[in-house]
């Protein structure tokens, strides 16, 4: 991997996007092409108080998430799971979640996944 070369920066510099489709939810990409890595894209995700990502899947990529701060609802196939900071998730391809915020603190948290040559969303509601 020769022309790869090391990235320190500061996340909170980095552009706060709104998530497709969500409501009061933000993505940033940490890591990801732009800075020379070559097979994962590291994001951060914020979700306000009331904010939710509606029910989608993926067809051909997986997410392992780590969540940084606050409490949400996360739908995993048929189930609802809550999950708080310092707790992992992984989504397999193919698997609807969606993620709901109805707490009074922001939800941060991390989400990595591989570099493809497209990203898919299959958007269910």
């Amino acid at each position: 991997m020769g022309g790869m070369k090391p990235v320190v920066k500061q996340a909170a510099g980095l552009e706060a996007r709104p998530v497709e489709r969500g409501e009061k939810a933000f993505i940033q990409v940490l890591i990801g092409p732009e800075d020379g890595a070559p097979h994962f894209i590291l994001r951060k995700f914020t979700l306000l108080p009331g904010g939710r990502i509606p029910k989608h899947k993926h067809p051909t990529i997986e997410h392992e998430q780590y969540v940084l701060s606050g409490r949400m609802k996360v739908l995993l196939g048929d189930e609802v799971r809550e999950v708080q900071a310092g707790q992992t998730v992984f989504i397999p391809p193919e698997t609807p979640h969606a993620y709901v915020n109805e707490g009074e603190e922001p939800v941060e948290f991390l989400c990595i996944i591989p570099k493809t040559s497209a990203y898919a969303t299959e958007w269910l509601e």
